[in-house]
């Protein structure tokens, strides 16, 4: 672990500092106002900061800056570039606490940088096994604070705290066995006086779960699994002992609701993924939204998107909550754009269907209940031996990356995508730690000859208001502000913002490579920033001086 550098050739920190003296080394550390429960609730009205993954605990991703607008967004020129120097792709949301910008990097570090400069603070690096066993990249999409601790999950199924203002590691936890096949590699969200986090892994046939950490000490408070044990309701939805090896990851970050006091978390696909044959029944609570008690863990309800899932349809996208009007009535409401090509809205108070339409290209379905909000499916579009061509691809018409609401227009934004695959399953025995998914899936033309786009949806009709057509498909997510802007990037490399209010394109830049993050804004002696990772690469843009 490195040490903090802070002063080169006499010339002094931006940053106010303080020093912290041990027998070994002085540690020149950035100062600022420990990160209260408080301060978290009412994130929104702290906009100079970015305190969590998502910004508020109702993740809509909306800032109140406005500095950045319509009229001059043409006007960003890049302020710094931070070089991440581990080679691998950035998915980071960096974190912005009173001038200081905490970015995670692959596969499972992080570092404190100033944020009007880009310079490094300290750095912490978390020591790796060498026979790590995960899916899909060697990923960290961000941290949490509490007080003066940063809290991180490891690729190697651990929870972390570390002190913000160090990089000193305070505990290190074992979530799961990673030689099973778990993994993390969400930001956590701090819910009161907890840590709450979930888990990776859901194709090595592990048994996902949600668990709340003790900020202070490690220790575990609470554990909910996500598919019922023997003896719970929901576990007769899984056929014989299939429920042991189901999968239902929980591996993106939740949101939370102060008033209700619920916790809501996405949940994935059952495992294996494509052959259902070994696993008969709805499979609860995969391909759901949970929603747990903030203090227990208990479960409330659930809504489950696509029962007995066999396309991997994971339900881990963020949902973002609003209250919104329907019927001359305001409804405190959940919105999810998911994976399965379905927008949905719910209440969630109790998690009862309120709308749904597809937002992209589904065959897999041809509707929504209008009561219960459950599928209506298409026969013989289930995964065969010999393939069958299903839309959504297996990339989803959606996926992990964080869609966006705004307060102004009241509409929801997300990337789309409205491709095509061929399914095929395959019979596969369950071996501890190694990958049980049961078949997979090609594609028969290039992913460019499929529409992308990012579409605007009225939540109170889920009808699609406006699309920006992007090419080829992108995984990077969506941030918005009270400037009338939409913030997202692209796959060949643009950053760009749209007028939320039309989708008119308003500024781009290329960055040479792929933008597979969300942005996100803040603001420093009022002047506004906006950040993204493209490539290995964290830049910072601010209007011309």
């Amino acid at each position: 672990m490195k040490r903090i550098i802070c002063t080169v050739l006499g010339l002094a920190c931006l940053n106010p500092l303080f020093a912290q003296e041990d027998q070994f080394s002085t540690v020149i550390t950035p100062a600022f106002s420990p990160i209260t429960w408080e301060r978290l609730v009412d994130a929104r009205n702290e906009p100079n900061n970015w305190l969590m993954y998502s910004g508020t605990l109702d993740s809509q991703r909306y800032s109140l800056l406005d500095q950045i607008n319509t009229d001059n967004v043409d006007q960003l020129e890049m302020k710094w570039a931070y070089q991440i120097p581990v080679i691998d792709r950035a998915e980071t949301v960096p974190l912005v606490v009173d001038g200081i910008m905490f970015i995670t990097e692959a596969p499972s570090n992080v570092v404190a940088v100033d944020a009007r400069t880009g310079r490094e603070y300290w750095r912490y690096d978390h020591e790796m096994p060498d026979d790590l066993r995960i899916c899909c990249g060697r990923n960290n999409r961000g941290v949490a604070i509490l007080g003066e601790t940063l809290f991180m999950s490891t690729l190697d199924a651990h929870l972390v705290a570390i002190d913000a203002r160090t990089g000193n590691l305070l505990w290190d936890v074992e979530v799961a066995p990673y030689d099973s096949g778990y993994s993390k590699t969400a930001a956590p969200l701090i819910v009161k006086d907890k840590v709450v986090t979930g888990i990776a892994g859901g194709e090595f046939g592990i048994r996902g779960f949600i668990d709340a950490y003790d900020p202070a000490t490690g220790e575990l408070e609470w554990r909910q699994y996500v598919i019922p044990g023997p003896g719970e309701f929901g576990n007769d939805t899984w056929s014989d002992d299939s429920w042991k090896t189901g999968g239902a990851a929980t591996w993106i970050t939740g949101s939370y609701d102060p008033e209700l006091n619920q916790i809501y978390w996405g949940t994935g696909n059952p495992g294996p993924d494509w052959n259902g044959d070994v696993r008969l029944g709805d499979n609860l609570y995969s391909d759901s939204v949970v929603a747990l008690d903030g203090d227990t863990g208990e479960l409330e309800w659930y809504f489950q998107f696509t029962p007995h899932d066999v396309h991997d349809y994971d339900s881990i996208q963020i949902p973002i909550l609003a209250d919104i009007e329907i019927d001359g009535e305001e409804v405190p409401a959940m919105l999810w754009a998911n994976r399965n090509g379905f927008f949905y809205t719910l209440d969630r108070r109790n998690g009862q269907f309120l709308f749904g339409k597809p937002f992209a290209s589904v065959t897999w379905a041809e509707g929504l209940d209008p009561v219960t909000g459950a599928p209506i499916r298409v026969p013989g579009m289930a995964p065969t031996y010999e393939g069958i061509m299903v839309s959504p691809p297996i990339v989803g018409a959606t996926n992990w990356y964080s869609p966006g609401y705004s307060q102004d227009t009241g509409l929801f934004y997300v990337t789309s995508f409205d491709g095509e695959q061929e399914f095929f399953k395959r019979d596969e025995d369950y071996e501890e730690g190694e990958r049980f998914t049961g078949g997979g899936g090609r594609y028969t033309q290039p992913m460019d000859a499929f529409h992308s786009a990012i579409r605007a949806i009225d939540p109170t009709t889920a009808e699609i208001e406006w699309e920006f057509p992007i090419m080829p498909r992108s995984s990077a997510g969506i941030t918005t502000t009270a400037g009338g802007l939409v913030f997202t990037g692209s796959a060949d490399g643009y950053f760009f913002a749209l007028d939320a209010e039309t989708g008119r394109e308003l500024w781009n830049i290329s960055l040479g490579r792929r933008v597979h993050a969300a942005p996100m804004t803040f603001s420093i002696d009022g002047e506004q920033y906006v950040t993204i990772a493209s490539g290995n690469v964290v830049y910072t843009f601010g209007l011309d001086d």
